[in-house]
């Protein structure tokens, strides 16, 4: 894995951060079968703004993060994460995304794929029972969302796995 920080500045609206930095983690690129890959396991670790007034706070985030792992598998409601931190739906959706950086349904789904990443790897469990692990409805409506996050269907993710 290799960690990238990138910095912006100064070209920025006023009402901006006067600095933002962005940190994420991708894997460096592989040969598989005498073809390169691009190992899609990119992460956004962390979004720093100078300027860090309106988002969630420590202890919200931690709480809101560690609900959002628990429930992968259901249906959540912005109402429901926005009750755990005591905040109204939309300041809560707003200081999410500028905490996360990303909205919150966003987020989930992102979980979501992380997840069935691993449970992929792991090789016991059929790409349907994945699926319904996480809460798909249908494993079309799974495979369909890991390509569109990942590039690669969820049955060529795990023939490609090592």
């Amino acid at each position: 894995m290799r960690r990238t920080e990138f910095s912006f500045g100064g070209s920025l609206p006023r009402h901006a951060a006067d600095d933002v930095r962005v940190t994420i983690e991708t894997s460096t690129i592989v040969e598989r079968g005498g073809a390169l890959w691009r190992e899609l396991d990119t992460e956004v670790i962390s979004v720093t703004r100078g300027n860090s007034r309106g988002g969630l706070t420590g202890w919200q985030q931690k709480r809101v993060g560690n609900y959002i792992d628990a429930h992968l598998g259901e249906p959540l409601r912005l109402t429901a994460l926005a009750q755990l931190v005591g905040l109204s739906q939309f300041h809560f959706a707003r200081a999410f995304k500028q905490s996360f950086g990303v909205p919150p349904h966003r987020y989930h789904v992102g979980r979501r794929i992380a997840r069935a990443k691993e449970l992929l790897d792991e090789r016991a469990h059929s790409v349907t029972a994945i699926a319904r692990n996480l809460g798909f409805a249908e494993s079309s409506s799974f495979s369909a969302t890991f390509r569109r996050v990942t590039g690669v269907s969820p049955m060529r993710y795990r023939r490609e796995r090592p």
